[in-house]
């Protein structure tokens, strides 16, 4: 029993995601657990922010408020993520790309534009970085990707009516109260539980990786979801298409993590910055693939949470496995 414990607290990472995925295939290709799959389908969408709004309170329990401020490398890491993203509207726009090549290009546009995942301060906490720098930036990176979608998705062509008909201050703050719900609310909570409720606090504090299994628990809500959004999308295209959204998936991932920490290191922040560029809010990007770009593009970010999860649990490896070199 204790060497399974121990190996699930070292590998909390990929069993969440394989079980996430394990948990679909089961009451999609079971019959008689078909009909609990469906009935359960409806509240999965809610099951998720439930999740995050724990994990980021108990996070927030953490913080020190008074340091929640913007520092040099967060001006950086948003000057590149809004580099790459006008360097994909140019190569769409100036050759006029369309067909699958354009949902390809839309796919790693969302991974690209998508803020900062809400998980990224409890994964940068749990590799020895600075919680509130990377709290901060998780707040810019929102308030960065409500600026940028409206303003560069109705150019993409063959847009979807949704996104033809954006109109740039209701899309803005539809995207900022989103934020604001997931982000702000938990905060404001954390804070008073931090300042009035002490012993509440207290306990809270003392258990030991707390939000970090919390997050645990909504990935294998969200791999579950991606391992659908992937078998409904097989009857639509072909598996060679789906593969090379994954493969460049891969690529973009690597890139990102890569060019953050690049970036990182001229401030002694490579884990925050890489972090910040690398992981992103896939359900966030999920959600806006299919409701203003082809829906086949939410592939993209369905298969980048795999992605980005596989670099944590490799991350959080190697540091614990310096830790442990450091002790003996």
């Amino acid at each position: 029993m204790k060497k399974l414990l121990k190996f699930l607290k070292n590998w909390t990472l990929p069993v969440a995601m394989l079980t996430g995925v394990c948990v679909y295939l089961l009451f999609s290709w079971v019959p008689f657990l078909a009909p609990i799959g469906d009935g359960y389908a409806p509240y999965n969408d809610q099951v998720l922010p439930v999740f995050m709004f724990l994990m980021l309170y108990v996070t927030f329990c953490k913080v020190n408020f008074h340091k929640l401020l913007p520092v040099r490398w967060h001006l950086w890491i948003s000057v590149q993520q809004t580099v790459f993203i006008l360097a994909l509207m140019g190569l769409i726009v100036g050759f006029n790309i369309s067909g699958e090549p354009l949902i390809m290009l839309e796919a790693i546009m969302v991974c690209i534009i998508a803020p900062c995942a809400a998980a990224a301060p409890v994964v940068t906490a749990k590799l020895g970085g600075n919680l509130e720098e990377m709290t901060t930036y998780t707040f810019l990176s929102n308030f960065l990707s409500a600026l940028l979608i409206p303003l560069c998705f109705p150019a993409l062509p063959q847009a979807s009516e949704a996104a033809e008909h954006i109109e740039f201050w209701p899309l803005f703050l539809q995207i900022l109260w989103k934020v604001s719900a997931v982000l702000l609310l938990p905060m404001l909570l954390a804070y008073v539980t931090k300042h009035m409720f002490h012993r509440l606090h207290q306990r809270i504090v003392a258990v030991p990786d707390l939000s970090y299994y919390l997050w645990g628990g909504s990935l294998v809500v969200v791999t579950g979801t991606t391992a659908m959004n992937i078998g409904n999308a097989w009857h639509d295209t072909s598996v060679w298409f789906l593969v090379s959204i994954a493969a460049m998936g891969l690529i973009l991932c690597i890139v990102q993590f890569a060019t953050g920490r690049f970036i990182g290191h001229y401030f002694g922040k490579t884990v925050e910055a890489g972090q910040s560029l690398g992981q992103k809010n896939t359900a966030f990007a999920i959600w806006v693939s299919t409701a203003f770009l082809n829906p086949l593009s939410s592939v993209g970010p369905g298969c980048y949470i795999l992605w980005q999860n596989i670099i944590n649990s490799f991350e959080i490896w190697s540091y614990r496995k310096k830790g442990l070199e450091k002790t003996a």
